[in-house]
């Protein structure tokens, strides 16, 4: 099983899912392991993101789930061409609020960040909380100049309330880090159980025809 923790930069996604590096037949890996090119932009993020669930396939032979940390939204995910072969697939938005964003990026790389950039950051997550919340939320931003072979049609006619839309949101703002920790591993647990008693929304043919791939 596939469990994806995107957000934008700065929210604390990576230091949450390290966190949980420790619990039984789960691995954590951080979508840039597989190398971030000069220029990489949406369609290198599209293919890459496909080359994970690859290697989650893998991964999934053995009865070992991935938790998988990074920039690519749900939307991304049910598009690759190879996820309907995933046992299960869940979803967490690790999100901050955008003033609280805007000092950690100060806080950790002082200087590197120029205001535009910033305000991208901000921008992504914006549309991240948004696009949790409903499929149709400015789909463009990733269905527009994207990889040929994304499968936008299995999911661009769902709504907000549609429960194979299920993306959770752990908020870091002003929290403990050893809450959002707590937070992260209660939904990883959840969504085990619901995967084991057969309830994962995005369980293996609960979501897409496999004939149509």
């Amino acid at each position: 099983m596939l469990l994806t923790v995107a957000g934008s930069s700065c929210s604390g996604k990576s230091t949450a899912a390290w966190a949980c590096a420790g619990l039984e037949r789960l691995v954590v890996h951080d979508f840039d392991e597989i190398g971030v090119p000069a220029g990489a932009d949406l369609v290198w993020r599209q293919r890459s993101t496909e080359e994970w669930i690859r290697r989650v396939l893998r991964y999934q032979a053995e009865g070992v789930d991935v938790l998988l940390t990074g920039q690519s939204p749900l939307g991304e995910v049910l598009a690759c061409p190879s996820a309907v072969e995933l046992d299960g697939i869940a979803a967490c938005l690790v999100d901050v609020d955008d003033r609280e964003r805007w000092e950690r990026l100060e806080r950790r790389d002082p200087g590197r960040w120029s205001t535009d950039a910033k305000r991208a950051f901000i921008g992504w997550a914006r549309w991240n909380r948004g696009h949790a919340a409903d499929p149709r939320h400015l789909p463009e931003a990733i269905t527009t100049g994207a990889w040929k072979q994304m499968r936008w049609s299995r999911w661009n006619t769902w709504s907000g309330d549609d429960p194979r839309w299920a993306v959770h949101v752990v908020d870091t703002t002003r929290r403990a880090v050893e809450q959002s920790v707590a937070d992260l591993r209660q939904w990883i647990r959840g969504v085990r159980a619901g995967f084991a008693e057969g309830q994962l929304p995005l369980g293996a043919g609960k979501w897409a025809d496999t004939r149509r791939r």
